[in-house]
């Protein structure tokens, strides 16, 4: 085999380990992306319950670097603390070491299985659960199909000369073998497929366990490198979450790796059997190495969580005294450009461009809602009220933008768009109406009066408050792909919201009842509240009926309604 044609089956077969990683993610963050979140907020109460919580997650995902977009975005919005958020990262990388043991155990027996019954619940099954049920399995059963591959790809490179070469020089310079996992993980952004793919080579003899081990180190050090680079953008507070763990990886693999090279590369193989009954293969201890490493670095960094996070706190930049950052997108110039009006698609396009602006502020505006029902800044409040009057202009400006495009200029579906444009910009400029005039003065009230909701209550609010964000992000998705899978699933959040009221608005009357002092003081807060929400949450929602009309399935789902209410 040519050099170049084995390179090609390398590169194909982690390409499809990459892909089979992501349709697994995608396919639990889509079916059960909700209730995630839900979990990640209600970790915030301890060190340990969040680093289990972080854990959980990473295995769900199969991507610590997926709980650290989730783990950041939330200490962004001030829903938990950083020490939390540092410990749900810490969690997260041990899930996913745990992901990888699983992965390298020999399921091969089980991967046609998981092949026919994931491309059977996909292509057959009616419900979204179902089908993004069938994306995980499926995704599971490529994976396995990718390793196989990758097994089969690296098995001549044990005789490759070049790969002889490489694979001398990296053991005589852990160093480098060290340096050459950071940039490689860096690179294919998943620390899962790089172990995997090392652990390969090493059962292929190509790399020693030593080498291998060095290469794990490095590993480590580029997930944390991943994480911290897509949250850059973000205000310190949440920078803190990622940076604190990357230097917890950082010190812990620079640690080990100097106690190696200290000890004159010992032969790991030979150490492990001599402390041990089994003879694990070069691989097995390799994968086992990274699972040891980030348990390790749970034990001894968990306790320093909080530490940690204080003095990152003090060295970045951040939110202080309730001054909100200045965000590039509120002095954006506008993206409606009169000059493509006599081409009706790149007039539509710049629409939807300003559009996605306009949702963009509303999110400024809804994140720090349930913070404001805790912590009241009457500045911060104020300010994001004015928010409001910019919304209420762009949506003027969308309108009239719109109104410029003539119906007998545009084919069926143009003006199908136009009207889908023109209603999502009604309404967001409805919610924004309703954060400003209804949540922000009810946390105004609940400052002046000097309320508290009970615990459970206010859990119940701020579970709602995470549904309303997720599917606000769901509903700009479908606005821009108008792909009639996320449509459907949209309206299923939007009928999964309401019965979430419901049982909210049940739990409260049960309290009222019990006479629970908080939820008295507090029931018409508590309810309006959470009729506001609601209210919100179906403004985004509606962005989904002209798809799913334009599809023939809005007259079923009105069908299958009315057959429920019989």
């Amino acid at each position: 085999m040519t050099l170049l044609l084995l390179i090609i089956n390398l590169a194909g077969s982690v390409a499809l380990l990459l892909w089979a990683t992501r349709l697994v993610r995608t396919g639990v963050e889509r079916f059960k992306g909700n209730t995630l979140r839900k979990f990640i907020r209600r970790a915030g109460s301890g060190r340990i319950k969040a680093a289990f919580t972080g854990g959980a997650i990473a295995t769900l995902l199969q991507s610590s670097t997926a709980v650290a977009l989730l783990a950041t975005g939330f200490v962004a919005s001030g829903t938990i603390n950083a020490a939390a958020g540092l410990a749900l990262l810490l969690g997260a990388d041990f899930g996913s070491a745990l992901v990888v043991n699983i992965l390298s155990l020999n399921l091969s027996w089980l991967m046609p299985l998981l092949l026919l019954t994931g491309v059977t619940c996909y292509m057959k099954g009616r419900s979204s659960a179902f089908r993004h049920s069938g994306r995980v399995i499926l995704g599971i059963g490529l994976i396995l199909l990718s390793l196989q591959l990758l097994s089969a790809a690296t098995l001549p490179l044990k005789d490759s000369p070049f790969f002889s070469i490489v694979a001398d020089f990296l053991n005589r310079d852990l160093l480098s073998a060290f340096l050459v996992g950071a940039l490689f993980t860096w690179l294919l952004h998943s620390s899962i497929a790089s172990i995997l793919l090392v652990a390969t080579l090493c059962n292929q003899e190509v790399f020693t366990p030593a080498v291998g081990i060095a290469i794990v180190l490095g590993a480590n050090l580029g997930a944390g490198l991943i994480a911290f680079g897509l949250t850059l953008d973000q205000p310190g507070p949440a920078r803190s979450v990622s940076l604190g763990n990357l230097i917890f990886r950082a010190i812990l693999a620079i640690v080990i790796l100097s106690v190696i090279r200290i000890s004159g590369v010992p032969d790991i193989s030979a150490l492990v059997t001599q402390y041990s009954s089994m003879n694990p293969s070069a691989g097995q201890i390799v994968v086992a190495f990274h699972l040891l490493f980030n348990l390790v670095l749970v034990i001894l960094c968990l306790p320093l969580t909080g530490v940690a996070a204080r003095i990152l706190a003090k060295i970045l930049p951040g939110i202080q005294d309730g001054k909100q950052q200045q965000n590039p997108l509120l002095e954006r110039e506008t993206a409606l450009d009169r000059d493509v009006l006599d081409t009706p698609s790149l007039a539509l396009a710049s629409a939807t461009r300003e559009c996605l602006r306009v949702a963009d502020i509303i999110e400024l505006m809804l994140k720090p809602v349930m913070e404001f029902y805790d912590h009241p800044n009457t500045k911060a409040i104020e300010e994001t009220r004015k928010l409001d009057e910019l919304v209420n202009k762009l949506h003027e400006d969308i309108k009239l933008y719109l109104v410029e495009l003539h119906d007998d200029e545009l084919s069926p579906r143009e003006i199908l768009r136009k009207s889908e444009l023109t209603n999502f910009a009604i309404n967001m400029e409805a919610a924004g109406d309703v954060i400003a005039k209804q949540l922000l003065d009810l946390a105004a009230e609940k400052q002046h009066e000097d309320l508290s909701f009970s615990p459970e209550g206010r859990r119940e609010l701020g579970d709602l408050h995470s549904t309303v964000t997720a599917n606000m992000n769901l509903a700009l998705n479908v606005l821009v792909s108008s792909d009639i899978d996320s449509a459907r699933t949209l309206v299923e959040e939007k009928d999964r919201m309401r019965e979430q009221e419901r049982q909210s608005n049940q739990q409260h009357m049960r309290r009222l009842e019990a006479g629970t002092l908080e939820s008295r003081e507090t029931s018409n807060l508590h309810l309006e509240t959470l009729r506001a929400l609601r209210q919100i949450n179906a403004m985004f929602a509606s962005v989904a009926y002209p798809i799913l009309s334009e599809g023939g399935e809005l007259r079923s789902r009105l069908r299958s309604l009315k057959s429920i209410d019989r």
